[in-house]
């Protein structure tokens, strides 16, 4: 119960808690449940925005290892979205379940690039986007989402799926590519 409330992203959260006093939260006898807000603001690599470069923004979401958190985030920002995602195989795909994000996708993306394998992804998605590609590693995936020819749009790094890979080492290696654009 308590994890599922650490990993709902900050807006989320914040939204909820908008009418408690902060106070009251360092009252909170459950120190799990405290445990859980201290979690919230130290987490890396959660919808965390990197930087604006030539009207591009960057966000960092290299914790978003499923569907369902990739789903969050999606939801969570506004605006076309060119999104850089793990490359998988059908197996791992399948067992993420990124289907699920078939609306989300139709709605807000415009591009996917995939660090590895893209195929699952343009068999869930290559009738609603057009431009699905592959790449080999973060600075070409960096690079290509930087030269998409699309106006105010957003660069989200959500992997979606396991690749074998921290996900504080793919971050980081996100925000190390996009600084040195």
């Amino acid at each position: 119960m308590y994890e599922s409330l650490a990993t709902q992203g900050r807006e989320r959260v914040h939204t909820g808690l908008a009418g408690i006093d902060s106070a009251r939260l360092k009252k909170l006898r459950s120190s799990h449940l405290r445990d859980c807000f201290s979690i919230i603001d130290e987490m890396r690599h959660k919808l965390e925005f990197v930087a604006r470069v030539r009207g591009i923004s960057f966000i960092d979401d290299a914790a978003s290892r499923s569907s369902l958190s990739t789903w969050y985030a999606l939801e969570t920002v506004e605006g076309d979205i060119v999104w850089i995602a793990n490359g998988s195989t059908a197996e791992k795909a399948n067992a993420s379940g990124i289907k699920r994000l078939r609306t989300l996708v139709q709605n807000k993306v415009k591009s996917i690039i995939c660090i590895g394998d893209s195929t699952p992804f343009a068999i869930a998605f290559g009738d609603i986007v057009s431009d699905i590609r592959s790449v080999a590693d973060m600075r070409e995936a960096v690079t290509m989402a930087f030269y998409t020819d699309r106006e105010n749009y957003k660069v989200l790094f959500s992997p979606a799926v396991e690749n074998g890979q921290s996900y504080e080492e793919q971050g980081d290696a996100f925000k190390r590519e996009v600084n040195e654009l």
